[in-house]
Protein backbone atom coordinates (compact mmCIF):
# COMPACT_ATOMS: atom_id res chain seq x y z
CA UNK A 1 0.00 0.00 0.00
CA UNK A 2 1.06 3.41 -1.09
CA UNK A 3 2.00 5.51 1.98
CA UNK A 4 1.17 8.88 1.64
CA UNK A 5 2.94 12.09 1.59
CA UNK A 6 3.22 12.75 5.31
CA UNK A 7 1.67 10.98 8.20
CA UNK A 8 2.02 11.06 12.08
CA UNK A 9 1.35 8.17 14.97
CA UNK A 10 1.47 9.27 18.34
CA UNK A 11 1.50 6.05 20.59
CA UNK A 12 -1.52 5.32 22.87
CA UNK A 13 1.63 3.33 25.17
CA UNK A 14 4.91 4.04 26.03
CA UNK A 15 6.15 0.67 25.87
CA UNK A 16 5.03 0.24 21.51
CA UNK A 17 6.89 0.88 18.32
CA UNK A 18 4.71 1.42 15.63
CA UNK A 19 5.80 -1.89 13.23
CA UNK A 20 7.27 -1.08 9.81
CA UNK A 21 7.34 -4.20 6.49
CA UNK A 22 10.95 -4.98 6.30
CA UNK A 23 12.71 -2.40 3.13
CA UNK A 24 12.54 -4.11 -0.21
CA UNK A 25 15.65 -5.11 -2.24
CA UNK A 26 15.10 -1.60 -3.87
CA UNK A 27 14.52 0.07 -0.84
CA UNK A 28 16.57 2.40 1.76
CA UNK A 29 14.89 3.22 5.01
CA UNK A 30 16.32 6.20 7.03
CA UNK A 31 15.18 7.36 10.77
CA UNK A 32 15.85 10.47 12.01
CA UNK A 33 15.06 12.00 15.39
CA UNK A 34 16.05 15.66 17.09
CA UNK A 35 17.59 15.54 20.49
CA UNK A 36 15.92 19.09 20.98
CA UNK A 37 12.57 17.83 20.73
CA UNK A 38 12.85 15.21 23.22
CA UNK A 39 12.76 17.23 26.72
CA UNK A 40 10.67 14.99 28.96
CA UNK A 41 12.77 13.39 31.33
CA UNK A 42 11.00 10.46 32.47
CA UNK A 43 11.15 9.33 28.50
CA UNK A 44 14.66 10.26 29.17
CA UNK A 45 15.10 7.33 31.94
CA UNK A 46 13.12 4.94 30.05
CA UNK A 47 15.54 5.56 27.26
CA UNK A 48 18.06 4.83 29.56
CA UNK A 49 16.62 1.79 30.92
CA UNK A 50 16.97 -0.64 27.33
CA UNK A 51 20.49 0.02 27.36
CA UNK A 52 23.31 -1.79 28.29
CA UNK A 53 24.82 -1.84 31.18
CA UNK A 54 28.30 -0.75 28.80
CA UNK A 55 25.89 1.53 27.09
CA UNK A 56 24.98 3.41 30.00
CA UNK A 57 28.38 3.77 31.09
CA UNK A 58 29.82 5.30 28.33
CA UNK A 59 27.23 7.85 27.76
CA UNK A 60 27.04 8.81 31.23
CA UNK A 61 30.68 9.57 30.34
CA UNK A 62 29.73 12.33 28.31
CA UNK A 63 30.16 15.58 30.03
CA UNK A 64 28.39 17.93 27.86
CA UNK A 65 24.54 17.85 27.85
CA UNK A 66 23.68 18.13 24.22
CA UNK A 67 26.48 15.78 23.29
CA UNK A 68 25.26 12.83 25.94
CA UNK A 69 21.75 13.13 24.70
CA UNK A 70 22.81 12.65 21.54
CA UNK A 71 24.87 9.97 21.97
CA UNK A 72 22.16 8.11 24.21
CA UNK A 73 19.69 8.54 21.45
CA UNK A 74 22.06 7.01 18.61
CA UNK A 75 21.91 4.03 20.76
CA UNK A 76 18.22 4.29 21.39
CA UNK A 77 17.40 5.03 17.77
CA UNK A 78 19.46 2.09 16.85
CA UNK A 79 17.66 -0.46 18.73
CA UNK A 80 14.08 0.66 18.80
CA UNK A 81 14.17 1.08 14.87
CA UNK A 82 15.97 -2.45 14.33
CA UNK A 83 12.92 -3.85 16.42
CA UNK A 84 10.54 -1.93 14.40
CA UNK A 85 11.30 -4.76 11.35
CA UNK A 86 11.02 -7.84 13.55
CA UNK A 87 7.06 -7.97 13.69
CA UNK A 88 6.42 -11.70 14.13
CA UNK A 89 9.24 -12.27 16.95
CA UNK A 90 8.66 -9.18 18.75
CA UNK A 91 12.23 -8.44 20.30
CA UNK A 92 12.60 -6.24 23.08
CA UNK A 93 15.22 -3.21 21.97
CA UNK A 94 16.41 -3.98 25.42
CA UNK A 95 17.76 -7.55 24.33
CA UNK A 96 20.12 -6.56 21.04
CA UNK A 97 23.42 -7.66 21.34
CA UNK A 98 26.23 -5.82 18.58
CA UNK A 99 29.51 -6.70 17.47
CA UNK A 100 31.95 -4.90 15.71
CA UNK A 101 33.46 -5.94 12.67
CA UNK A 102 37.87 -5.89 12.18
CA UNK A 103 37.98 -1.94 11.76
CA UNK A 104 35.30 -1.30 14.56
CA UNK A 105 32.06 -0.65 12.52
CA UNK A 106 28.65 -2.11 14.69
CA UNK A 107 26.95 -5.20 13.47
CA UNK A 108 24.13 -6.79 15.05
CA UNK A 109 24.91 -10.25 16.83
CA UNK A 110 22.15 -12.13 15.16
CA UNK A 111 23.12 -15.17 17.00
CA UNK A 112 21.17 -13.58 20.11
CA UNK A 113 17.88 -13.53 18.51
CA UNK A 114 15.59 -16.45 17.11
CA UNK A 115 13.39 -15.80 14.58
CA UNK A 116 15.17 -13.09 13.28
CA UNK A 117 15.15 -10.73 9.81
CA UNK A 118 18.30 -9.87 9.79
CA UNK A 119 19.61 -6.00 8.14
CA UNK A 120 21.85 -3.64 7.95
CA UNK A 121 22.03 -0.51 10.09
CA UNK A 122 24.07 2.22 10.05
CA UNK A 123 24.35 5.75 12.61
CA UNK A 124 25.54 8.79 12.08
CA UNK A 125 24.86 11.85 14.71
CA UNK A 126 25.20 15.56 15.63
CA UNK A 127 24.57 17.24 19.06
CA UNK A 128 21.07 18.29 17.11
CA UNK A 129 20.54 15.75 14.72
CA UNK A 130 20.57 11.48 15.10
CA UNK A 131 20.04 9.37 12.08
CA UNK A 132 19.45 5.78 11.21
CA UNK A 133 20.04 4.34 7.84
CA UNK A 134 18.30 0.81 7.20
CA UNK A 135 18.75 -1.88 4.31
CA UNK A 136 18.00 -5.23 4.18
CA UNK A 137 20.05 -6.36 1.08
CA UNK A 138 22.82 -3.90 1.24
CA UNK A 139 25.84 -2.67 3.24
CA UNK A 140 25.16 0.94 4.19
CA UNK A 141 26.51 3.99 5.46
CA UNK A 142 25.32 7.24 6.71
CA UNK A 143 26.90 10.60 7.35
CA UNK A 144 25.01 13.38 8.57
CA UNK A 145 26.77 17.12 9.15
CA UNK A 146 25.58 20.32 10.26
CA UNK A 147 25.29 22.84 7.23
CA UNK A 148 26.44 25.80 9.95
CA UNK A 149 29.31 23.59 11.38
CA UNK A 150 32.14 25.82 11.93
CA UNK A 151 35.25 25.16 10.39
CA UNK A 152 38.27 26.29 12.48
CA UNK A 153 41.26 25.85 10.04
CA UNK A 154 41.27 27.40 6.15
CA UNK A 155 39.17 25.31 3.75
CA UNK A 156 41.63 25.40 1.61
CA UNK A 157 44.33 24.30 3.75
CA UNK A 158 42.13 21.49 5.54
CA UNK A 159 40.87 19.91 1.92
CA UNK A 160 44.81 19.62 0.89
CA UNK A 161 45.01 17.94 4.00
CA UNK A 162 42.52 15.51 3.78
CA UNK A 163 41.20 15.25 -0.19
CA UNK A 164 42.85 14.48 -3.19
CA UNK A 165 44.27 17.07 -5.89
CA UNK A 166 40.75 16.54 -8.11
CA UNK A 167 38.57 17.54 -4.96
CA UNK A 168 40.68 20.05 -3.72
CA UNK A 169 41.20 22.00 -7.51
CA UNK A 170 37.07 21.83 -7.04
CA UNK A 171 37.08 23.87 -3.98
CA UNK A 172 39.75 25.72 -5.06
CA UNK A 173 37.48 27.18 -7.89
CA UNK A 174 34.69 28.03 -5.68
CA UNK A 175 35.45 32.20 -4.86
CA UNK A 176 32.82 32.62 -1.96
CA UNK A 177 33.71 31.73 1.38
CA UNK A 178 30.58 30.63 2.27
CA UNK A 179 29.50 28.34 -0.53
CA UNK A 180 32.99 26.53 -0.32
CA UNK A 181 32.33 25.82 2.96
CA UNK A 182 29.13 24.41 1.85
CA UNK A 183 30.72 22.43 -0.83
CA UNK A 184 33.12 21.30 1.40
CA UNK A 185 30.53 19.69 4.03
CA UNK A 186 28.65 18.61 1.31
CA UNK A 187 31.86 16.26 -0.01
CA UNK A 188 32.92 15.42 3.58
CA UNK A 189 29.62 13.82 3.88
CA UNK A 190 29.68 11.60 0.98
CA UNK A 191 33.00 10.33 1.65
CA UNK A 192 32.30 9.53 5.26
CA UNK A 193 28.95 7.78 3.97
CA UNK A 194 31.32 5.51 2.07
CA UNK A 195 34.20 4.62 4.00
CA UNK A 196 31.32 3.92 7.13
CA UNK A 197 29.56 1.74 3.34
CA UNK A 198 32.40 -0.24 3.11
CA UNK A 199 32.88 -0.74 6.80
CA UNK A 200 36.69 0.83 6.97
CA UNK A 201 36.19 4.03 8.45
CA UNK A 202 38.49 7.04 7.78
CA UNK A 203 41.58 4.56 8.88
CA UNK A 204 41.09 2.02 6.81
CA UNK A 205 39.81 4.13 3.90
CA UNK A 206 42.01 7.38 4.11
CA UNK A 207 39.88 10.39 2.15
CA UNK A 208 42.37 11.15 0.35
CA UNK A 209 42.60 7.72 -1.84
CA UNK A 210 39.11 7.83 -3.48
CA UNK A 211 37.61 10.84 -5.95
CA UNK A 212 33.66 11.57 -5.48
CA UNK A 213 33.03 13.92 -8.76
CA UNK A 214 29.93 14.36 -10.40
CA UNK A 215 29.07 13.18 -13.81
CA UNK A 216 27.21 15.88 -16.00
CA UNK A 217 28.71 19.03 -13.85
CA UNK A 218 31.52 21.08 -15.31
CA UNK A 219 32.94 23.63 -12.39
CA UNK A 220 29.24 24.32 -11.32
CA UNK A 221 28.05 24.02 -7.00
CA UNK A 222 26.15 21.34 -6.25
CA UNK A 223 23.17 23.98 -5.25
CA UNK A 224 22.94 24.40 -8.86
CA UNK A 225 22.22 21.55 -10.24
CA UNK A 226 20.08 19.25 -9.26
CA UNK A 227 19.90 16.18 -11.76
CA UNK A 228 23.58 14.78 -12.05
CA UNK A 229 25.54 11.25 -10.59
CA UNK A 230 28.10 10.74 -7.89
CA UNK A 231 30.46 8.88 -9.10
CA UNK A 232 33.67 7.06 -7.53
CA UNK A 233 36.72 6.30 -8.59
CA UNK A 234 40.25 5.33 -6.60
CA UNK A 235 42.94 8.36 -7.27
CA UNK A 236 45.99 5.60 -7.56
CA UNK A 237 43.35 3.71 -10.49
CA UNK A 238 43.60 0.14 -8.34
CA UNK A 239 42.28 -2.81 -10.49
CA UNK A 240 40.35 -4.46 -6.88
CA UNK A 241 38.87 -1.01 -5.91
CA UNK A 242 35.19 -1.63 -5.65
CA UNK A 243 33.30 0.88 -7.47
CA UNK A 244 29.89 -0.95 -6.84
CA UNK A 245 28.34 1.89 -4.70
CA UNK A 246 25.78 4.64 -4.96
CA UNK A 247 25.06 7.89 -3.29
CA UNK A 248 22.01 10.03 -2.58
CA UNK A 249 22.76 13.92 -0.89
CA UNK A 250 20.29 15.13 0.83
CA UNK A 251 19.34 17.97 3.37
CA UNK A 252 17.29 17.05 6.02
CA UNK A 253 15.22 18.67 8.58
CA UNK A 254 16.28 21.80 7.12
CA UNK A 255 19.10 21.78 8.77
CA UNK A 256 21.63 19.21 7.68
CA UNK A 257 23.48 17.78 5.02
CA UNK A 258 22.88 13.87 4.83
CA UNK A 259 24.73 11.31 2.61
CA UNK A 260 23.64 7.66 2.29
CA UNK A 261 25.82 4.99 0.11
CA UNK A 262 24.60 1.81 -0.75
CA UNK A 263 25.24 -1.07 -2.95
CA UNK A 264 24.52 -0.62 -6.41
CA UNK A 265 22.00 -3.37 -7.78
CA UNK A 266 21.64 -5.11 -10.98
CA UNK A 267 18.46 -5.39 -12.44
CA UNK A 268 18.90 -8.06 -15.10
CA UNK A 269 21.74 -9.97 -16.62
CA UNK A 270 22.05 -6.27 -18.83
CA UNK A 271 24.35 -4.51 -16.34
CA UNK A 272 21.18 -2.13 -15.95
CA UNK A 273 21.05 -0.94 -12.16
CA UNK A 274 18.25 -1.33 -9.76
CA UNK A 275 16.15 1.48 -8.78
CA UNK A 276 16.33 1.97 -5.19
CA UNK A 277 13.82 3.97 -3.30
CA UNK A 278 14.38 6.07 0.01
CA UNK A 279 11.98 6.10 2.59
CA UNK A 280 12.29 8.96 5.75
CA UNK A 281 10.67 9.42 8.65
CA UNK A 282 11.36 11.22 11.93
CA UNK A 283 10.65 9.85 14.89
CA UNK A 284 10.43 10.39 18.84
CA UNK A 285 11.00 7.30 19.96
CA UNK A 286 7.74 5.57 21.63
CA UNK A 287 5.76 9.00 21.57
CA UNK A 288 5.38 9.94 17.54
CA UNK A 289 6.42 8.95 13.90
CA UNK A 290 5.65 10.92 11.14
CA UNK A 291 6.55 9.93 7.45
CA UNK A 292 8.34 13.33 5.64
CA UNK A 293 9.17 11.71 2.31
CA UNK A 294 7.98 14.42 0.18
CA UNK A 295 7.79 17.19 2.71
CA UNK A 296 9.74 20.33 2.78
CA UNK A 297 12.17 18.08 5.80
CA UNK A 298 13.65 16.11 2.82
CA UNK A 299 15.31 18.54 0.37
CA UNK A 300 17.22 16.39 -2.51
CA UNK A 301 20.73 17.79 -3.95
CA UNK A 302 22.27 14.75 -6.54
CA UNK A 303 22.88 11.21 -6.38
CA UNK A 304 19.17 10.14 -8.21
CA UNK A 305 19.14 9.47 -11.91
CA UNK A 306 15.14 9.80 -12.34
CA UNK A 307 14.12 13.17 -14.69
CA UNK A 308 12.11 15.76 -13.06
CA UNK A 309 12.78 14.80 -9.11
CA UNK A 310 12.29 18.55 -7.64
CA UNK A 311 8.57 17.70 -9.06
CA UNK A 312 8.31 14.58 -7.45
CA UNK A 313 7.98 12.72 -3.75
CA UNK A 314 11.30 11.40 -3.02
CA UNK A 315 9.77 7.87 -2.21
CA UNK A 316 8.64 7.98 -5.81
CA UNK A 317 11.93 8.53 -7.48
CA UNK A 318 15.36 5.76 -7.76
CA UNK A 319 18.96 6.24 -7.14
Amino acid sequence: MALPGSYRTFFQSSACLNPIQLPSPMETHLWYVKPGEVKCESLIKQYFDILSPCEREKVLEVKDEKLRRSALLSRVLVRTTICRYQNSSQINPRTLKFQKNIHGKPEIDWGCTNDSKPLHFNISHTSSLVACAISSSSHIGVDVEEKERRIVHDIYSFAKRYFTQQEVRFLASIVDPHAQRLEFLKLWTLKESYVKAIGKGFSGAPFNTFNISFKGIEGSLLAQKNNFEVVLDSVENLTDFDLNWQFILLELANSHFTSICTEKRSASDDGGINPMKLKVWRTIPYVEDEYVSGTDAVKFICGLTCDGYHKRSLCDCVL
